[in-house]
């Protein structure tokens, strides 16, 4: 009776804890590999361990469950647990968001990551749970060039008249008209074929996405413009945060740090070796382009900007050392 009552304890705490045990979906873009990748990597093992496996992550890399802007709808339904995003769709969620998707609003990745991280960038942050969202932390895509296959772009003249992919994302799209290409919106799991099928004749991304993606098999030219910094976010859901003891919550910020500080160190490797490849796959890449051309060409769109976000809080983020 004792050997009984002994053996059906130990059954019963193998139940619980097989139980006790939550897999978490999360859901980006790119490859594994990638520095999407690379970040919720990270995110996933510091929960793993911070909860003692309580809690673990089931990846879905390339797109497996759509396009950002469906996972994002997915984490708000609370049929996915987590998105590691770029800010490019974001900003039809959360409006506060879009002032980070300026062209040439940032100088370089130090100062952008002294906004994402400082008061400017967390303020944002809190204006996610009110959209049905908990943002994490700033993740990072990096800063945006452009490819096409037809030929080298220099100046904005350059770019006039190409059909170039573009996130569907009214910031970004208006700075691209003013250099006279076309946005054409198009969701990310799809532009590899439209590219290839000559659907579109160019696209613009980080050097990581452009390296994860082998967008060097359909693209000839690669122009090093850095038009606009790509911030990201790891997002999960309020359904899931409001689960988790006080104690959790802080494991899971935390490894949200982690995966940021992860996310942007591949994202420092890509740029300072992705060129090469990407060169070495068989593309052309203008390292100059004339940037003030390309900001010269903004002057009208800038004045738009400051209508809708103001001119003050542009400024702000201009301003931060």
């Amino acid at each position: 009776m004792k050997h009984s009552l002994i053996a059906l304890s130990l059954l019963a705490a193998g139940i619980t804890g097989v139980q006790a045990q939550t897999v978490l979906k999360i859901g980006y873009a790119t490859t594994q590999a990638s520095h999407y990748g690379v970040g919720s990597t990270a995110f996933c093992d510091e929960v793993e361990k911070g909860t003692q496996g309580r809690y673990k992550c089931q990846q879905f890399p390339s797109s497996a469950l759509g396009g950002e802007r469906e996972m994002i709808e997915a984490v708000q339904l609370g049929t996915l647990d987590l998105v590691n995003t770029s800010t490019g769709p974001v900003g039809n969620f959360v409006p506060e968001v879009k002032i980070v998707d300026i062209p040439f609003l940032f100088r370089d990745y130090d100062h952008a990551r002294k906004v994402m991280d400082g008061p400017i960038g967390q303020d944002i942050l809190t204006k996610f749970p009110a959209k049905g969202l908990v943002a994490l932390s700033w993740t990072e895509n990096g800063f945006r060039h452009m490819t096409n296959s037809k030929h080298a772009i220099v100046k904005p003249e350059d770019a006039a008249g190409l059909k170039m992919r573009t996130m569907e994302n009214k910031v970004h799209m208006d700075g691209y008209r003013a250099f006279g290409i076309q946005p054409t919106p198009m969701a990310f799991p799809e532009v590899f074929g439209a590219l290839q099928q000559g659907t579109v004749d160019g696209q613009e991304n980080p050097i990581p996405v452009i390296l994860a993606s082998k967008f060097s098999q359909v693209q000839k030219h690669l122009s090093l413009t850095g038009h606009v910094y790509s911030p990201a976010l790891l997002i999960t859901s309020p359904r899931l945060m409001n689960k988790l003891s006080d104690a959790d919550k802080k494991v899971f910020y935390a490894a949200a740090k982690s995966a940021t500080v992860a996310q942007r160190k591949k994202v420092n490797e890509d740029e300072n070796n992705g060129i090469a490849q990407l060169e070495k796959d068989g593309m052309t890449v203008v390292r100059k382009v004339d940037g003030q051309a390309f900001r010269n060409a903004l002057r009208d769109v800038y004045a738009s900007y400051s209508k809708e976000f103001g001119a003050d809080n542009i400024r702000k983020i201009q301003d931060v050392k």
